[in-house]
């Protein structure tokens, strides 16, 4: 393949992307009990507005997959770019209810985008074990965009600077990525598809990937249900929520880092069971702690979570080969819209737990700290499903070596 092309640039522009996602996600989750002041939302509304981010996600992902190699990836990043801007200024313009949802719906289709181009494209660019190098490092900057985007929403709202402006600043790696590919030559596909997309789709209608969707669709809620609402659940504990977001998503940036070794020792499933486990012991000593403990579980809950992604997606690109992209294309769809689907039941339960406690005679900061407790305990019963799928997917796979390359 002979092009000239910017490796560099079209390298750091994906980063700066994937930033602006992690961005997008944390300062969301900072701003959520302001926008729920200020339009005077229910939890169930508040959760249908982070839903909105959930779809969009998975619909431009599969859409962009699908027609990555006739559209090309600067295309699609072009569109990225305009879904990320319209989502900013129509949220920052939103006079309600309506205008949240189509804001989070736009900035959802921006993070989607970015996943289906800048994937594939940093696949074609490098080869070998540098490939895999630069695609973890590349999924470093999603945590870490929320560990960013978790510290400048605290500090913008300790100086009294309005959601609005916090919304802003997801721009700033936007127009970054946005110059950074102008004008670059992008990568052509280095090969030809291995399989065909009915040998793809025969693939994927096999017993092994349907029970990974479903492990999928767990392991995404597990991951982002806490996170999105951090500041409602955790917002009384007496430990700082951003703060923990931010501990969280700084562990995993670290963790994904060194995932080869960790996965290498202790194989696949054997990490997925022991994440399981340990996501349900974070999850629940955050409905039992108060104060500085809180810190000790956003450890033990971003050590759960921190390679349920990334081996997830692993382990039907090793062991469901003949899925190809589209397999792992689809099993990320899923993971998003399972989060979207789940979030305005999280708000539900909010709403209820409220309802409860108010009742019970709480009020005040009780009345939240025990409304976030409750909640938390109801979002133990994914992980606690998870420990029971991931040790049948434990015995299921045992002995059994995954492909040694996956099917591009």
């Amino acid at each position: 393949m002979n092009q000239t092309i910017n490796k560099s640039a079209l390298f750091n522009g994906s980063c700066f992307a994937l930033i602006t996602t992690g961005l997008s996600f944390s300062i969301r989750a900072g701003i959520l009990s302001e926008l729920g002041t200020e339009f005077n939302l229910t939890g169930e509304q508040l959760g249908y507005i982070n839903s909105m981010w959930f779809f969009g996600f998975p619909i431009s992902m599969i859409l962009g997959g699908l027609f990555y190699h006739s559209v090309g990836p600067k295309n699609i990043m072009k569109l990225a770019f305009v879904a990320h801007t319209l989502g900013v200024l129509l949220t920052i313009f939103a006079g309600g209810y309506v205008g949240l949802l189509i804001s989070m719906l736009c900035i959802g289709l921006g993070t989607g985008c970015t996943e289906a181009a800048c994937n594939p494209m940093i696949a074609d660019m490098y080869s070998g074990d540098k490939m895999n190098k630069m695609l973890n490092r590349f999924h470093m900057w999603f945590p870490g965009g929320i560990v960013m985007g978790a510290l400048i929403s605290k500090i913008m709202t300790q100086f009294d600077l309005g959601w609005q402006a916090q919304m802003g600043v997801i721009m700033i790696p936007a127009i970054t990525y946005f110059i950074l590919f102008y004008g670059k030559t992008f990568p052509e596909p280095k090969d030809e598809e291995a399989t065909s997309l009915s040998s793809n789709l025969k693939a994927m209608v096999s017993p092994l990937y349907i029970f990974l969707l479903v492990c999928m669709a767990l392991t995404a809620i597990s991951e982002f249900g806490p996170g999105q609402w951090v500041g409602v659940v955790l917002g009384s504990s007496g430990a700082d929520p951003m703060i923990i977001l931010a501990l969280t998503a700084g562990l995993v940036t670290v963790l994904r880092f060194f995932a080869g070794p960790v996965v290498s020792s202790l194989g696949q499933t054997g990490v997925l069971l022991g994440g399981a486990i340990f996501t349900a012991l974070g999850i629940y000593l955050f409905s039992v702690v108060e104060g500085p403990i809180a810190y000790v579980a956003a450890v033990i809950y971003g050590l759960g979570y921190a390679y349920f992604w990334p081996v997830m997606v692993g382990a039907v690109a090793q062991r469901v080969p003949l899925s190809s992209a589209l397999g792992m294309s689809v099993i990320g769809a899923i993971g998003m819209f399972s989060s979207g689907f789940f979030q305005p039941i999280i708000g539900n339960w909010i709403d209820e737990a409220t309802v409860t406690n108010t009742a019970a005679g709480l009020e005040g900061t009780a009345l939240e700290l025990a409304t976030g407790q409750d909640t938390l305990e109801k979002m133990m019963i994914f992980p606690i499903i998870l420990i029971v799928l991931f040790t049948i997917l434990f015995f299921w796979q045992k002995g059994k070596q995954p492909a040694a390359s996956a099917a591009h």
